[in-house]
């Protein structure tokens, strides 16, 4: 089976006083390209995250993000009394005023507001990680929804240039009795008497630089192989791009011999065909 590199995964965990939303998107790419937005009160679990969702990823850019919101229950600022009646005082020794202004001024000024550093316990930190597997395993699971789309559209391709090769082959019969043919009629317009052995030599060696056999025969085991690959166990975009390389290669040999009209259409139609499922190998895991 395959899996796509794209995907979107989400997972909220409600805490006491706190709810946590996780989000993780990804994109194709050649590696891993992983992005983490989280707050800093995260920061000391990021390694683990970001560990944990490139060993299950493996590829693909990747965009973490964590969100933290309050629904009440914690104070995590409060006023530094000793500070603003320290102001208070100051401000009073050199101005009048009353003290509710003079306490305004001071609220202003640096250190009026304490704003404790939030930690997190074991149990958060343990929920954060259950809500980014959570997170993860939706990611995975669109992934695999979109592997089996892309699954569908390759069986499809590989068939129509599978069939349009084994037109190849039936043309090409008739195409090398038409080059002979042609041949034969180009020395007859001569009017040139020619040793028939070495004619038929050289018209063996010309046809033989025409054959495409060879490459019929590869191009046929290059789509079998992609097939086999893409239904093993593991996703391997990567080897299905070289599989794709090697199938190009035939078909441009084929296009390149075949001399003949009809050939090069079909070849026009199986090189279209490749190219749809280039593009889409790059989506794959």
């Amino acid at each position: 089976m395959i899996y796509s590199m794209t995907g979107f995964g989400k997972s909220v965990i409600t805490l006491p006083g706190k709810k946590i939303t996780i989000e993780i998107k990804s994109l194709n790419s050649k590696g891993v390209d992983l992005n983490v937005r989280i707050p800093s009160s995260l920061r000391e679990k990021e390694l683990s995250m970001r560990n944990h969702v490139a060993k299950t990823l493996k590829r693909g850019k990747i965009d973490l993000s964590v969100y933290v919101e309050s629904t009440g229950g914690e104070r995590s600022a409060q006023l530094n009394t000793p500070v603003i009646e320290a102001y208070m005082a100051q401000l009073k020794s050199i101005a009048d005023g009353e003290n509710v202004d003079l306490l305004q001024m001071a609220l202003r000024l640096p250190e009026s507001i304490q704003t404790e550093r939030e930690t997190i316990d074991e149990t958060t930190a343990s929920a954060i990680m259950s809500g980014l597997e959570e997170a993860v395993g939706t990611l995975q699971d669109f992934r695999l929804t979109e592997g089996q789309a892309l699954a569908q559209d390759f069986e499809q391709r590989i068939q129509t240039i599978g069939q349009l090769m084994e037109t190849v082959k039936t043309k090409d019969q008739e195409r090398i009795p038409s080059v002979r043919a042609r041949l034969l009629k180009a020395l007859e317009d001569l009017a040139q008497t020619v040793d028939q052995n070495r004619f038929e030599q050289e018209l063996v060696y010309y046809l033989e630089k025409y054959d495409i056999t060879e490459e019929i025969v590869r191009l046929s085991n290059h789509l079998k192989y992609f097939i086999t690959t893409m239904n093993s166990d593991e996703s391997n975009g990567k080897k299905l791009g070289f599989i794709t390389q090697e199938m190009g290669r035939e078909i441009n040999t084929i296009g390149s011999k075949a001399n003949d009209a009809a050939l090069q259409q079909l070849v026009v139609q199986m090189k279209d065909e490749l190219e749809k499922i280039k593009e889409q190998v790059l989506n794959v895991l």
